[in-house]
């Protein structure tokens, strides 16, 4: 390009169409890598405008899958070890029996839940107990004090929470 008082040479900048003024302002920019690929920018917020409804539609079920691969988790460590648990089981000493079968029944109640979550059995009714549960687990860790294990375990409420409330799912098992 050359400056048409001087005849020099100018440097502009990578990108610069030209225009009236004499600066960024006077003059239009275009991006030194055009469009992404010759996509139009309308397009391109359709096509994201398409895979927010897509992702809005799905989340639900893929949080409900995944609230029931966390449930079938502990629960099936509680019933594989419950002895390395009743150390979280209230009020109860962690050597009785009663401690022992109050976990073992706890990660019955974990494992059922998860499966009717991840088959999608009833998933508001199952979120709904659930965050019962949940609950429960959150207020006894906070007994003992704020950790990480209790943040997560209000995160998990929380995901549980939402799910209860959650009108519309994908692959539900209908009567």
């Amino acid at each position: 390009m050359s400056d048409e008082k001087t005849g020099n040479e100018t440097r502009r900048p990578v990108g610069w169409a030209g225009g009236r003024g004499g600066g960024w302002a006077g003059g239009r920019f275009h991006s030194p890598v055009g469009d992404l690929d010759g996509v139009p920018k309308a397009k391109m917020r359709d096509t994201a405008g398409q895979a927010g409804e897509v992702v809005a539609r799905w989340a639900p079920t893929a949080g409900r899958i995944l609230l029931g691969l966390v449930l079938a988790w502990f629960g099936y460590h509680e019933l594989m070890l419950p002895g390395e648990w009743t150390g979280y089981v209230p009020v109860l000493s962690e050597t009785s029996t009663l401690a022992i079968i109050a976990v073992l029944v706890h990660g019955w109640v974990l494992l059922v839940l998860a499966v009717a979550l991840v088959a999608g059995i009833a998933p508001r009714i199952s979120a709904a107990i659930a965050s019962v549960l949940l609950l429960e687990i959150v207020i006894a860790l906070a007994v003992s004090g704020l950790s990480d294990t209790s943040m997560r375990d209000v995160g998990v409420l929380g995901l549980a929470v939402c799910l209860t409330g959650c009108r519309d799912q994908r692959l539900v098992l209908r009567g």
